[in-house]
């Protein structure tokens, strides 16, 4: 089996508007625009929470626009954030399409772009050419510039109801298993520790899969089962003097690193955050700490908590 096809959260993600799990007012919103006389907006903003179907949504659009494959760019502002992007899509969307009837530029984490950037953006999004569509998505709206959120349509994505994301999990694991059980209980314990996110359901059940027995697999949900050693390798990290190869010693100690990858970073940030509330003098490396493990391992697991001690380790941000 193809390495991608075992990421369940790909292997899965919606095709049609109707598979999109919980965003029944955002299917809404764009159904009566694309009745409306106008139809489809040319800059759509699609903002909610991380996870939940804002690029999915707009990989749907794009089919429905027509848009072939060779017509359709997608990229992502956490890294491409500069005013050349902007510059180097404005040099081509005159172009008429190769194959299908549109051009779609799909803008992830739009919420990153430069203010130059955005600026740049605002002539273009004034004479948007009638075959061109922008489709901005990200987490932080309030980061997009007032000018630039005034001429775009908002289309939002909520967090999604834990009852929603037990049904999927259910359906997944029946599409994926022979006869296999999954208590009611991890069921619950995933659809409650995905803050929302149907991607973060769907990686979680995708690490307890491959767990034997329902004490480990809510204790790999919740982070139990690497506890002590996640404490050890945070004391670890408070101290600027710890070398690298140490670190590698507590990470290659931790059983199942690559199942335990979030839930040690749960660990680490609530450490380190008790730490920022209680020692004044320990602020700046704690905050260090902090910023390096902002993002989550849902999607890269082990090979994300090893950059992110490496960082904390080394002072550098890759």
């Amino acid at each position: 089996m193809p390495e991608q096809e075992k990421e369940l959260y790909k292997k899965h993600r919606p095709v049609k508007l109707s598979q999109l799990v919980g965003q029944d007012e955002a299917i809404e919103t764009l159904k009566q625009l694309a009745r409306g006389k106008s139809g489809i907006p040319h800059f759509l903003l699609m903002s909610g929470p991380a996870g939940c179907g804002k690029t999915t949504l707009a990989r749907i659009l794009r089919r429905k626009l027509k848009c072939s494959d060779r017509d359709f760019r997608e990229l992502n502002c956490a890294d491409f954030r500069g005013i050349d992007v902007v510059r180097d899509i404005r040099s081509s969307m005159m172009m008429a399409p190769m194959e299908g009837e549109t051009r779609v530029w799909l803008i992830d984490e739009a919420g990153k772009l430069t203010n130059d950037a955005q600026t740049a953006f605002l002539k273009m999004l004034e004479d948007t050419p009638s075959h061109v569509y922008f489709m901005m998505c990200t987490t932080e709206p309030q980061k997009l510039l007032k000018t630039v959120k005034s001429r775009a349509t908002e289309i939002v994505v909520k967090a999604v109801r834990v009852d929603k994301l037990q049904s999927l999990i259910h359906r997944v694991f029946e599409l994926e298993t022979d006869g296999a059980n999954l208590s009611e209980e991890v069921i619950e314990k995933i659809a409650e520790e995905a803050d929302g996110s149907p991607r973060k359901a769907l990686v979680l059940l995708n690490q307890v899969m491959g767990i034997d027995g329902e004490d480990k697999q809510l204790a790999a949900i919740s982070g139990g089962i690497a506890s002590h050693e996640a404490i050890e390798l945070a004391r670890a990290l408070m101290n600027p003097k710890t070398t690298w190869s140490t670190v590698a010693g507590l990470l290659g100690g931790i059983e199942g690193l690559e199942q335990q990858a979030e839930g040690i970073r749960r660990l680490i940030l609530g450490y380190f955050s008790t730490i920022m509330l209680r020692d004044k003098r320990q602020l700046e490396r704690a905050a260090w700490v902090i910023d390096c493990f902002r993002d989550d391992f849902f999607n890269i697991g082990k090979a994300g908590l090893i950059l992110a001690c490496y960082e904390v380790v080394t002072g550098k941000s890759l």
